[in-house]
């Protein structure tokens, strides 16, 4: 048999779920609840006393700016696979100094591999 959770449970359950960028299950998960009572609760208290304007853009960014760094992460998964692929040069378009042996150092520009 379910437990009675108070209405002030259930309003905070879905600001979490809402604003916390954790996963719905996660939020299920650390509150004791399942996975469809939590989601019940988020489709019967989401109302602009719940979750503030700012708060929801706020978590709008959140999800945005995860989604974004999720891609740029498998980008760099799938670089750092490519064959005869090198390291960058970290060096680029910096002061280098270069001298033949037993001479004095010249000082360069070097704008990276061309």
């Amino acid at each position: 048999m379910g437990r009675g959770r108070t209405d002030e449970f259930r309003k905070d359950a879905v600001r979490i779920a809402l604003i916390s960028g954790l996963t719905r299950k996660q939020v299920a998960d650390d509150l004791g609840v399942g996975m469809s009572t939590l989601n019940k609760w988020i489709t019967a208290h989401r109302d602009p006393d719940v979750v503030s304007k700012e708060d929801l853009s706020l978590a709008q960014e959140n999800d945005r700016l995860r989604r974004e760094n999720r891609i740029l992460k498998e980008e760099r998964e799938i670089l750092k696979k490519v064959p005869g692929r090198r390291p960058p040069v970290r060096s680029i378009n910096s002061l280098c100094y270069a001298a033949p042996e037993g001479q004095l150092p010249i000082a360069y520009w070097w704008d990276g591999p061309r």
